[in-house]
């Protein structure tokens, strides 16, 4: 069965979430997020809902689930319940994933991290230029898979090796035969400005692999349409990668969210804060005689008053 759905209704109460990843603490960047999103569906009247997203079986774990949760309830945030945990969906993300192989738009690619690394030294040795990067900063694909015959392909995934399914790009924007856009709002959900997407600059992005039938890129936008999501809020480091969900939205017949990307709260070296800068930790932050009020100040919401 597809997961075409109908388009979002402007005149349906606003749904928005906040959808972390227990792997580690939640920071002060993650209260930003959830704040963010809790003072728009206040504003907007709408729907709060919390998702795990808990695909990376290896780093997430339930201590830090039970720990996320205890961080946002002391925040004072009201999310519905129960969650969406994305380990409980697979089935639904495998079926996307059919979709897109069913229009040719899969490929398998069966080389290493390390194996890749050296095929775009090679490449850069040979052409005297440097290998074009993704907005992340890491190397465009620069593999064999795509020229691989589907024999080839059975054969590999039949062998037992690792693979990474990967999305034929430029054939998934042919195929669509139109320009991309999305529209970004402000934090009222006033309309900003249409963005135009450039999913090119991203390659062949991976969309699953042998241990996992999903990535974050198909997962999200699978969850935010059965979830009737309209409004996504999320940081500033994700609005490039907007554009590959843009694309995804349209090839499997998804509903198109508003968007607003806000600022990021950096650390003392200029980056985006990591789960491993325990000083700016939201439970040591508690430990230490932090209020949720404190934490408001810190990242320049107010709960009292924006929520």
């Amino acid at each position: 069965m597809a997961l075409v759905h109908p388009p979002i209704s402007r005149s349906d109460p606003a749904v928005l979430r906040f959808a972390p990843s227990p792997n580690g603490a939640l920071h002060l960047g993650h209260a930003l997020s959830a704040l963010e999103n809790a003072a728009m569906a206040t504003r907007l009247g709408g729907r709060l809902l919390l998702r795990i997203e808990d695909i990376d079986r290896t780093r997430c774990r339930p201590e830090f689930e039970r720990a996320m949760l205890a961080d946002l309830a002391w925040l004072g945030i009201g999310f519905e319940m129960p969650p969406r945990r994305q380990s409980e969906h697979l089935d639904t993300y495998r079926q996307a994933l059919g979709q897109l192989d069913a229009l040719g738009l899969i490929y398998a690619s069966f080389e290493s991290r390390g194996e890749l690394k050296a095929l775009v030294a090679e490449r850069e040795a040979a052409t005297g230029r440097s290998w074009p990067i993704d907005p992340d900063g890491v190397p465009l694909y620069a593999g064999t898979g795509a020229a691989m015959t589907a024999a080839e392909r059975n054969e590999g995934v039949a062998s037992g090796r690792p693979f990474a399914l990967r999305l034929r790009m430029a054939e998934a924007i042919s195929r669509l035969g139109r320009p991309l856009t999305w529209t970004e709002v402000d934090e009222t959900g006033a309309r900003l400005r249409s963005v135009a997407a450039d999913p090119a600059c991203w390659g062949d992005v991976v969309l699953a692999r042998k241990d996992v039938p999903t990535s974050y890129h198909l997962s999200v936008v699978v969850d935010d349409a059965l979830q009737d999501v309209s409004h996504i809020v999320r940081g500033q480091d994700l609005f490039e990668a907007t554009a590959v969900h843009r694309l995804l939205q349209e090839l499997l017949g998804l509903a198109e969210p508003l968007y607003r990307h806000h600022r990021l709260i950096l650390g003392a070296d200029g980056r985006k804060l990591s789960k491993s800068e325990a000083a700016t930790g939201l439970a040591a932050l508690r430990a230490g005689g932090a209020s949720p009020a404190d934490i408001g100040r810190l990242v320049g919401i107010d709960p009292r008053t924006d929520i």
